[in-house]
């Protein structure tokens, strides 16, 4: 005995909700909570086979929205605009589509957003223009100051040190080693003698004591 045929039969509209110009043709399953809505001078066409899971929105805008035969959109899909759903198409649940295709027998992954581009971020684009960072001189103590060029007849030296002592040379105290030497050992072999050179006797006068040895 052979198997009868399994034919879809129209269901009633009572479930899901229906506006605008919409043509369903005859074997598509509409699922509960469904709305199928086309504003004025569009319309939306569902083929033989289609089928429309629970929850989903069909809004036709500025043109036609149409399902193609076996297609099959799941759960929560928004379809939105000039939409077209290839035949046996598979569209995820919770997916939205917005002006856009879907190719025949194309399978769309769940919580998929096709066709939306208002949140793209600005194309780069190349230029000749080459912009370097700008880098500052870093000033090391004990480095090496160039050296300065010297009267002709004269070597050319190199001064290491801070730059910063360099700048004001006559804040630090500069010690003329040989005088300092000469005066400590003046001290100590003649300590009655007065220290300040500016105090001694000048040249050829009468010394302050007989005994100088310093009297010429």
């Amino acid at each position: 005995m052979p198997l009868p045929s399994l034919q879809l039969q129209p269901i009633s509209t009572s479930h899901y909700y229906i506006s605008g110009d919409v043509t369903i043709q005859a074997g598509v399953a509409i699922a509960p909570g469904v709305l199928i809505q086309a504003d004025p001078e569009s319309c939306i066409i569902i083929k033989t086979g289609a089928c429309i899971g629970i929850g989903a929105i069909l809004h036709a805008h500025n043109g036609t929205l149409e399902i193609g035969e076996g297609a099959n959109i799941g759960a929560e899909v928004l379809l939105v605009g000039q939409v077209r759903i290839g035949a046996n198409a598979c569209i995820g649940a919770a997916t939205t589509v917005f002006n856009s295709s879907v190719e025949w027998g194309q399978i769309v992954p769940p919580g998929s957003l096709i066709g939306d581009f208002s949140r793209q971020p600005a194309e780069l684009r190349a230029t000749n223009t080459v912009i370097y960072p700008a880098s500052k001189p870093e000033s090391t103590p004990g480095a090496a100051i160039p050296a300065v060029p010297s009267e002709p007849g004269n070597e050319t030296k190199t001064v290491i040190g801070n730059s910063s002592s360099l700048e004001n040379p006559t804040q630090q105290g500069i010690n003329v080693y040989g005088q300092v030497y000469v005066n400590q050992l003046l001290v100590k072999l003649f300590p009655n003698r007065p220290s300040d050179p500016a105090t001694l006797p000048a040249h050829g006068t009468t010394p302050s004591s007989p005994d100088d040895p310093w009297d010429d």
